[in-house]
């Protein structure tokens, strides 16, 4: 079986990489996340007509992530036996349907739905796409990674501009706006699938786990639990700046709704470009010197947030922005050099997982505001990077080439 795996991979690592797939991929991850950005962009909106407390935020929330949490490994699973090249483009047409039912559902229940419908096109488009990107890498799997994430990031914090410009000032049915947005993309993607049904290597996945030279699987898997907790120390972290930073600002500062979209904004701009750079050096230096950095690196910033005027907020959650953010790349594609030959997989796993989180931690830390207030939270979550000690714990990849 060893035989039937060792030409493949020459194969790919020799090709070069594919710049314009790679940009395209990334493009459409900016549109499918800019799409995604609207749900916590409209809370603002939707707490006022709906009069919804902040558990309720924080539901809405959970629901979207986790439909788009636990399809996701699943999606990978089968994709790396079964390739689907166009199913990016189906996800994204269900995304478009949830997007068009949010602009005009008038009750709790059919907000809850809508934002269900968005996150499984969510959960559809995340494992293949990455596959794209590695596919696409020619080898330089990190930046590939990155590129790919910085698109999400850079629709992420575009989405919470938009609304503000739009949504804000023209209401809930003008999300309907934004389906020309998610359009565009099913163009791009049935384009990125005949590329991907052309350029799909034969898949070598088995039935067991295929490890990385030198490692057991009783490593691997502790490894791969350590990366799921700095997965988790991060994204409930983001989850508490994405869903509750623009009512902390104004609860705090007295900042209008548009003022605290822009400082969302900011931080949002600076994930974009932190996760930029967290691929490119993880193949320079090594993954597990980024997740270092990139985990443990954000606790000062974190633990002085709290204690700080409007200036320093700015200024600390961009820190914390670039920081943090340049993590997810390095952890995803650290696992996949554990894991080799489950790409989907593991994928779908960590994107799966950190959606999860994002939303559980979302509706928890919604329960915890309502219940003390959004200072008390925002103490209590700046704890969570001071997780990336266990990086200690994890085993050295090789660098790229």
């Amino acid at each position: 079986m060893g035989q039937v795996a060792l030409p493949t991979k020459p194969a790919v690592s020799a090709e070069k990489t594919v710049f314009p797939i790679l940009f395209a991929i990334s493009f459409s991850h900016l549109l499918n996340d800019s799409i995604q950005a609207v749900i916590p962009a409209i809370y603002p909106v939707i707490k006022e007509s709906f009069r919804l407390n902040f558990t309720q935020i924080g539901l809405i929330t959970l629901v979207f992530q986790l439909t788009a949490s636990l399809c996701q490994p699943f999606v990978g699973l089968f994709t790396d036996r079964n390739p689907m090249p166009y199913s990016l483009a189906v996800g994204m047409c269900i995304t478009l349907i949830g997007l068009l039912s949010l602009s005009v559902a008038n009750v709790f229940p059919w907000l809850l739905l809508s934002v269900a419908l968005i996150g499984i096109g969510s959960a559809i488009f995340h494992p293949e796409a990455s596959r794209v990107a590695f596919l696409a890498s020619g080898g330089k799997k990190g930046m590939a990674q990155s590129l790919f994430q910085v698109g999400g990031n850079a629709g992420s914090a575009i989405g919470p501009l938009l609304a503000a410009l739009v949504i804000v000032r023209y209401g809930q049915s003008s999300v309907s706006w934004f389906a020309g947005i998610a359009l565009l993309a099913i163009c791009i993607l049935v384009i990125l699938g005949n590329w991907y049904k052309k350029h799909n290597v034969r898949r070598t996945a088995k039935a067991g786990l295929e490890l990385m030279p030198g490692l057991t699987k009783k490593r691997a898997l502790i490894s791969l639990g350590i990366l799921l907790v700095l997965v988790f120390s991060k994204y409930v972290y983001m989850a508490s700046m994405s869903s509750y930073y623009t009512f902390y600002l104004i609860e705090k500062f007295h900042l209008s709704v548009q003022e605290s979209q822009i400082y969302l904004f900011v931080f949002l701009f600076s994930v974009a470009v932190g996760t930029f750079v967290g691929g490119p050096l993880g193949d320079r230096i090594g993954r597990r010197y980024v997740i270092w950095i990139s985990i443990l690196g954000a606790a000062p910033f974190t633990l002085l947030l709290p204690h700080v005027n409007l200036f320093w907020t700015g200024i600390l959650t961009v820190c914390i922005g670039l920081t943090l953010s340049s993590a997810f790349s390095a952890i995803l594609v650290y696992a996949q050099e554990l894991v080799p030959g489950k790409v989907g997989m593991i994928a779908g796993l960590f994107f799966g997982f950190a959606f999860g989180m994002g939303g559980i931690g979302s509706a928890v830390l919604g329960r915890l505001a309502d219940a003390t207030s959004l200072p008390y939270v925002y103490n209590v979550c700046s704890f969570l990077p001071l997780l990336g000690i266990l990086t200690v714990f994890l085993p050295n990849t090789p660098k790229a080439k």
